[in-house]
């Protein structure tokens, strides 16, 4: 029973922790990049954007990852005390709410050098969680 209530908070925990929607790494692409006619500028900026994001969203998925890796260590203690692994809970929480903030962040301000125009292209190209059930790309590898 614990360990099936364990699971299904750790698959939870996993569901929250995907990027926004609308980010993905289309700035590595580039087919993506041709398509949207970006300007010089404009790719220049989003490097630019995404070099300033990468340190810190790198820091932030290890504390996610640690707090995943305590969680499931309070989970795996007999007996479990739930003091703990509620702490466990909250600073994975926590953790994943950085990380959910930091990246539409990054969103926010890679869609403010894109063209309207440029914007709805991008959201038409965008896949589908369907068509890629596994998470997307890690922007801090791009």
């Amino acid at each position: 029973m614990l360990r099936s209530i364990a699971l299904t908070i750790l698959l939870s925990a996993t569901l929250a922790a995907q990027m926004p929607k609308s980010l993905y790494p289309w700035w590595s692409r580039p087919e993506v990049r041709r398509d949207l006619h970006l300007t010089m500028e404009q790719q220049r900026e989003i490097q630019m954007t995404v070099r300033q994001y990468r340190p810190h969203l790198i820091d932030i998925r290890a504390e996610v990852n640690k707090a995943e890796i305590d969680l499931q260590a309070q989970f795996d203690h007999e007996p479990v005390d739930t003091a703990k692994a509620n702490q466990a809970i909250e600073r994975l929480v926590s953790a994943r709410s950085d990380l959910t903030r930091t990246l539409s962040q990054l969103s926010l301000k890679l869609r403010k050098v894109l063209t309207e125009q440029q914007w709805q292209q991008l959201q038409r190209r965008r896949p589908l969680p369907e068509d890629n059930p596994a998470a997307p790309d890690d922007p801090t590898k791009q």
